[in-house]
């Protein structure tokens, strides 16, 4: 029999579950500056999960404010949904993800989820349009 949990243990699975929602379906506000909590949510990692990987690739350095509030530009949440990418998806350790990070130039990077599923929608549209 399966018994629905009860207490602090429904409240973790709902944490896991928000968390294991895919950001990539998300576009990002057209902003300069995000805040940790913003970022948090768009990613779907808690804050202190985005200040470990603060510390751990050096790429990723927000701004702050006289008060110490950080501030995430746009790349800097780009590359956060990246190594979310490399990390939860492609199951890369931290060093892999940093060795990835290294050999493969802004550039050269393979594309994210988001410009797949937006090349996938475009190429759904148009084969809808020529059934129409």
């Amino acid at each position: 029999m399966n018994i629905p949990p009860r207490g602090k243990d429904r409240v973790f699975q709902s944490k896991i579950k928000m968390q294991n929602d895919t950001p990539y379906q998300k576009e990002l506000p057209d902003k300069l500056y995000f805040k940790v909590g913003e970022v948090s949510s768009i990613v779907g990692v808690p804050a202190y999960v985005l200040r470990f990987w603060e510390s751990e690739f050096k790429k990723i350095h927000p701004k702050r404010t006289s008060s110490g509030q950080r501030l995430y530009r746009k790349k800097d949440v780009e590359l956060i949904i990246w190594i979310k990418h490399l990390l939860y998806e492609k199951k890369f350790t931290i060093e892999g993800a940093k060795q990835r990070l290294k050999t493969k130039p802004a550039g050269q990077r393979e594309k994210p989820p988001t410009d797949i599923l937006q090349e996938i929608s475009t190429e759904l549209q148009k084969i809808r349009d020529l059934l129409i």
